[in-house]
Order: C-alpha cells, then sequence, then structure tokens
C-alpha cells in the first residue's frame, strides 16, 4: 500500500466528509474509487469546463458575435498580420 499525503481547505474536506459518511463511504474508500475510475476511463472521470464568464465579458463575446454577423470586424492570419494593421 502506498500514502498520499494531500493539503486541502478544511471546509471542502468537512464538507466531502459529510457526503462520504452519508452514503456510508469513508475517506480512504472514495480516494481509492476516484483513482481506479481515472485508470479505468484514461483520465479524470467527470467533465471540467471554465466557469461561465461574468457579465462584462459575456457582453463583449455578444458584441462580436454580431458584428461577425455583420461582417464588421476583422481577422488576421497571424500575430505578424495584426501587428502590421494596428502600426497602420
Amino acid at each position: 500500500m502506498a500514502n498520499i499525503n494531500v493539503r486541502i481547505d478544511e471546509r471542502v474536506k468537512k464538507d466531502a466528509e459529510a457526503v462520504f459518511a452519508e452514503i456510508g463511504m469513508t475517506p480512504t474508500t472514495a480516494i481509492n474509487l476516484f483513482y481506479r475510475q481515472v485508470i479505468r476511463t484514461n483520465g479524470i472521470p467527470f467533465s471540467l469546463s471554465a466557469s461561465q464568464p461574468n457579465k462584462k465579458t459575456a457582453k463583449a463575446i455578444k458584441e462580436v458575435e454580431k458584428m461577425d454577423q455583420k461582417n464588421e470586424g476583422k481577422t488576421f492570419s497571424g500575430v505578424d498580420e495584426l501587428m502590421e494593421d494596428l502600426l497602420r
């Protein structure tokens, strides 16, 4: 057997262990289960995604999408082309 030392926020630990206890599982069993799923799926066994953009970023995304629909925006094939355009 091997040991793993992990630093984790105290509140996260407490909340997770409450869930484990509710379903009759120890933290060790939960960690072993997670590791086995990593092996079985050959990756993280749940989807990972970025959080939702904040209001300012969401607004900027919508503006770009509107420009795109109206063909108002410029596109560049690379950084050099972008820099040339900026310096004009």
